[in-house]
C-alpha cells in the first residue's frame, strides 16, 4: 500500500516522515529507579510505625485496620501519583536515575497519566513482584509496562544531549536556479518534515526513500517557482529551497536589526 502525505491545518504526516521521538530508556535503568523508589517508599513506612505509639491501636482493632489500609494506598498509589502529577513525570527514583515518565507524544503527564499508571502497577508492581511489569516491558522497543500502554506514556531519560542536523546547504549545481527563484511562504509544518526526511534519509529503505522524498518534493515545489532545472535530483532540490529560504531569513532579520538600530535611540 503506498504512503500518502496529508498536509492540513499546520500538520503534514507521511508513514516515513514522522516527528522524532525521546528515546525510551532501558529497562534495567527503569528498575534501579524502581527499586530506589521501593526502599524510599519502604523506609518511609518504617518509620512511621515507629514513630507512632505503639499501644494506640492495641485497644481500637478497627482503628488499626483502617490505619493499614491507608498506609498500604498512600505506598502503592498515593505517592506516586502524587511525586509524578506535582514533578510532571518523576519520582526521586527517575529524579536519581535521570530519568521521566512522558506521553507518546513526548509532552509533560499529568494527573490522569499518573492515576492510571499507578492503579495499573498496584498490580502488575506490587502483587505480581514486578513479574508482569518486567515481561510487559521486556516485549516492545519501548519498555512500556501496562500501566504506560493505557495511559499512553513511556519513560525517557531527562537528560538525553540532542545533537543538532547540520542545516540543507544549497547545491552548487542549483545555485543559480534557486538564487534567482521565487519561494513563497512555506508552511512551517512542511519546513520541518522536509528537514526531518533529508536528514533521515540515508537511513530509509529505498522504497520509503523514493516515495516520502516524491510527496515532499511535490508539496514543496508548489511553492517555488520557476521549476527547477529538468534532471535535478529532487533531495538535491529540497535542500537547496530550504538553505535559500533560510538564508533569506536571516538577511531580512539583519536588515531588520540595522534599520531598528538606526531609528531607535541608543539603548533602547
Amino acid at each position: 500500500m503506498a504512503t500518502r502525505g496529508i498536509f492540513e491545518a499546520q500538520r503534514f504526516v507521511t508513514s516515513e516522515a514522522v516527528e522524532v521521538e525521546l528515546p525510551a530508556a532501558p529497562v534495567p535503568t527503569r528498575m534501579v529507579s524502581g527499586l530506589i523508589d521501593l526502599l524510599v517508599i519502604a523506609a518511609g513506612v518504617v518509620a512511621l510505625v515507629l514513630l507512632l505509639p505503639g499501644d494506640l491501636f492495641e485497644a481500637d482493632a478497627a482503628l488499626g485496620q483502617v490505619f493499614f489500609i491507608v498506609l498500604t494506598v498512600l505506598a502503592m498509589a498515593g505517592v506516586p501519583i502524587t511525586l509524578e502529577t506535582l514533578t510532571h513525570g518523576r519520582t526521586l527514583g527517575k529524579l536519581v536515575m535521570g530519568l521521566r515518565t512522558v506521553r507518546d507524544d513526548t509532552g509533560p503527564i499529568g494527573l490522569r497519566h499518573a492515576v492510571i499508571r499507578a492503579l495499573v502497577g498496584a498490580f502488575e508492581i506490587w502483587m505480581t513482584l514486578g513479574s508482569v511489569a518486567l515481561i510487559t516491558a521486556m516485549t516492545n522497543e519501548k519498555g512500556k509496562r501496562l500501566g504506560d500502554f493505557l495511559a499512553g506514556t513511556y519513560v525517557v531519560h531527562d537528560r538525553v544531549r540532542l545533537r543538532l542536523p547540520e542545516p540543507p546547504q544549497v547545491d552548487p549545481v542549483l545555485a543559480d536556479w534557486v538564487g534567482g527563484a521565487d519561494i513563497g511562504v512555506v508552511p512551517d509544518a512542511l519546513v520541518v518534515a522536509t528537514r526531518q526526511f533529508l536528514a533521515r534519509a540515508p537511513s530509509l529503505t529505498p522504497a520509503a526513500r523514493a516515495q516520502t522524498g516524491s510527496e515532499l518534493y511535490a508539496a514543496l515545489l508548489g511553492y517555488v517557482a520557476p521549476a527547477p532545472p529538468p534532471g535535478s535530483h529532487p533531495e538535491q532540490v529540497m535542500a537547496s529551497v530550504l538553505a535559500q529560504r533560510r538564508r533569506r531569513d536571516e538577511e531580512r532579520l539583519e536588515r531588520a536589526d540595522a534599520l531598528r538600530a538606526r531609528v531607535l535611540p541608543e539603548g533602547r
